[in-house]
């Protein structure tokens, strides 16, 4: 299994996609599972091989290629109306005519019953990877018309093997404590290993604390640790997008819509990752109070789990849980101002952790 080489595990995956390579592929996918796992990689491996340039793909600048990602907090019928006028057009250089629509479980009502139109007779020379993080969110009418490809969360030792092939400097009892807070995904992993990305996770968790330990707490100071984090993310995207477009010919529009999405997609993928290290924290203060320490997540801090269960603060920890996580779902599916999001989250947790207070 050469081709997907670079998508580490996901047995299935593969073992669908290859023998649909050897086959002849189907018309649609659909990608589904975890965010994290290798779906996007897998995507760009597959229509890499079916346009027979897997540099092109990678960059981004294959004729036959178009990518439909969310533009803000969706997949509009705009968007899908774009593609079906691409659909119908002949391949420039290839055989076939490749779309990767990722998000795809962002698409609203209305683009979803436009997409179903392709779908149900869509040119023989194309092929549509949808790539979805859940499928709930997708019509079955989609679903039953699409070959269905799972991704699993990957295994420790996966993460693990990953890390140290990234950071082959790393001790051995360091890239394990890194694989068992990456969960299972190569997103959490890369995060942990980029410097920056660990000083962001150290002042976020730093900040859970203090929603309980501190008696200055500021809601207001809290939520600016994670817009400040996503400000810069965003920044850095919109520069590493922007040189990317300067160098292709494209119409104005969409190279600023290009713009904007990869500044939006990395400004909203920090908040959720901070939400999601938030709300593991508040988790393992539960399961440390209980005396269940192998499922920590945060197990490089586990002597502050420790210190903060013993002296109470598990107390609040699984209402503070519950409301991050209800924030995040808030953040994922709409497109709030992230700063008063932020914000009101603080202040609930504060409340919800009040009792009893814990002395720093």
């Amino acid at each position: 299994m050469t081709t997907f080489a670079d998508v580490p595990e996901q047995t299935e995956a593969k073992r669908l996609l290859e023998a649909a390579l050897a086959d002849g592929p189907a018309h649609a996918y659909l990608f589904h599972g975890a965010a994290g796992v290798g779906k996007r990689s897998a995507a760009r491996a597959l229509a890499g091989v079916l346009l027979g340039d897997p540099r092109r793909v990678d960059a981004g600048t294959h004729p036959d290629l178009r990518v439909i990602e969310a533009l803000g907090e969706m997949i509009r019928i705009e968007e899908i109306r774009a593609l079906h006028h691409d659909l119908h057009m002949r391949p420039f250089e290839a055989d076939r005519r490749v779309y990767l629509i990722f998000d795809a479980h962002r698409m609203n009502d209305e683009a979803a019953a436009s997409l179903l139109k392709d779908l149900e007779e869509p040119p023989g020379y194309a092929t549509l990877v949808l790539v979805a993080d859940e499928l709930g969110p997708l019509p079955e009418t989609i679903r039953s018309r699409c070959q269905l490809v799972p991704f699993r969360r990957l295994s420790r030792a996966a993460i693990e093997e990953w890390i140290s092939v990234k950071a082959p400097g790393l001790a051995p009892a360091e890239v394990a404590v890194l694989g068992r807070v990456a969960g299972g995904r190569l997103d959490r992993a890369a995060r942990l290993l980029d410097e920056p990305a660990r000083a962001r996770r150290t002042a976020l968790l730093d900040t859970a604390r203090a929603a309980y330990r501190d008696d200055a707490f500021d809601p207001a100071a809290a939520a600016a640790v994670i817009v400040a984090a996503a400000d810069a993310l965003g920044a850095a995207a919109r520069e590493r997008e922007q040189a990317r477009v300067d160098d292709l010919d494209l119409p104005t529009r969409e190279s600023e819509q290009r713009v904007r999405r990869a500044e939006f997609g990395a400004e909203k993928a920090e908040v959720l990752a901070s939400l999601d290290d938030l709300g593991a924290w508040y988790r393992d203060l539960v399961v440390v109070a209980n005396g269940a320490e192998a499922a920590v997540v945060h197990a490089d801090r586990l002597e502050e789990l420790r210190e903060d269960a013993a002296a109470g603060a598990g107390a609040g920890a699984e209402g503070a849980a519950a409301l991050v996580r209800q924030a995040w779902r808030e953040a994922e599916e709409f497109n709030l101002n992230a700063p008063l999001l932020l914000e009101a989250l603080f202040v609930r947790l504060r409340r919800e952790l009040s009792r009893p207070s814990v002395a720093p």
